[in-house]
């Protein structure tokens, strides 16, 4: 009975020895390969943005008229295509109109590897406090769009369709340079026309960008200074995926010579049915047959 005890746990430690190697061999070959997650691209659009000042009543009352309208953003691909804009606080408690169009859209998106913003601006007026009447600035139509595809270089258009009042005056914009409008007893407006930026990942496009400074009669009613942005497009482009590796391909090996008729001293694996397990069901053997040796030995030394 107590060589009988003896054995079990002998030869279970064996089996466990032996296993723990045939789950190991495999594990050290396969190699874990490690996911990348690639970036995805950015755009942006925006239809109308304000940074002014406005002081009224002489400047006892300064209110920032800062004003978004329909800004968009991407990875989430998304487009809005609200007309009007409006703030409250500035004209007697009542809401004032700051923009008013028949067309005002912009969409960004991102998706099989380009990022693109693009904004359109058709039949637009925007107003200022202290000039209901008049308007800061008519367009016919403005678009701009950026484009941002992997592997290409970065494109920024913009344009100026049609006619464009300021200040009540037609004016004639010099591509992709500056004009200044002047009115007497209203204020000054310089325009940056179809302004576009790239470089080897992004592009920006701006159709027109407005520096404003109006003070009506110089009455100090409604003083407005600040800047204004139509229609203005953005985009990043994707990070590229990183390179995998290629497998290495093993060298070539001559085949072995051997005299004819003598025969191998070795045997070869292939035909003796051997495959990438045997070493590890080799290691196992051994183990089988330390641990079962060593078991013989304690039980001889126990009876005797």
């Amino acid at each position: 009975m107590n060589g009988t005890n003896f054995r079990m746990p002998a030869r279970r430690l064996a089996v466990a020895a032996t296993a723990t190697l045939l789950a190991a061999g495999p594990a050290a070959l396969a190699g874990a390969g490690s996911a990348h997650a690639t970036e995805d691209g950015r755009a942006s659009a925006v239809v109308l943005r304000t940074g002014l000042d406005v002081s009224l009543l002489n400047k006892t009352v300064n209110v920032p008229l800062s004003v978004s309208l329909n800004e968009v953003q991407a990875p989430r691909s998304a487009e809005q295509t609200t007309l009007t804009a409006e703030l409250d606080g500035v004209d007697g408690g009542k809401p004032f109109s700051v923009l008013s169009a028949q067309v005002a859209q912009a969409k960004a998106t991102v998706e099989k590897g380009t990022a693109e913003g693009s904004t359109r601006l058709a039949h637009a007026r925007l107003h200022v406090p202290g000039l209901p009447l008049l308007s800061l600035i008519e367009v016919e139509q403005v678009t701009s769009k950026a484009t941002c595809a992997a592997g290409r270089k970065p494109v920024a258009e913009s344009n100026v369709l049609g006619s464009v009042t300021v200040l009540g005056k037609r004016v004639t914009l010099s591509a992709g340079g500056t004009t200044q409008v002047s009115v007497p007893g209203v204020g000054d407006v310089r325009l940056d026309l179809s302004k576009r930026e790239t470089t080897s990942r992004t592009a920006a496009a701006t159709a027109l960008e407005l520096s404003v400074s109006v003070n009506p009669l110089k009455l100090n009613v409604a003083e407005v200074d600040g800047v204004v942005t139509l229609a203005r497009a953005t985009c990043e482009t994707p990070a590229p995926a990183p390179a995998s590796a290629e497998p290495s391909t093993p060298a070539a090996t001559e085949p072995e010579v051997k005299p004819q008729g003598a025969a191998a001293t070795e045997p070869n694996l292939a035909e003796t049915g051997g495959d990438s397990m045997t070493p590890y069901i080799a290691a196992g053997a051994v183990a089988l047959l330390a641990v079962g040796g060593g078991a013989v030995v304690m039980a001889r030394r126990k009876n005797g």
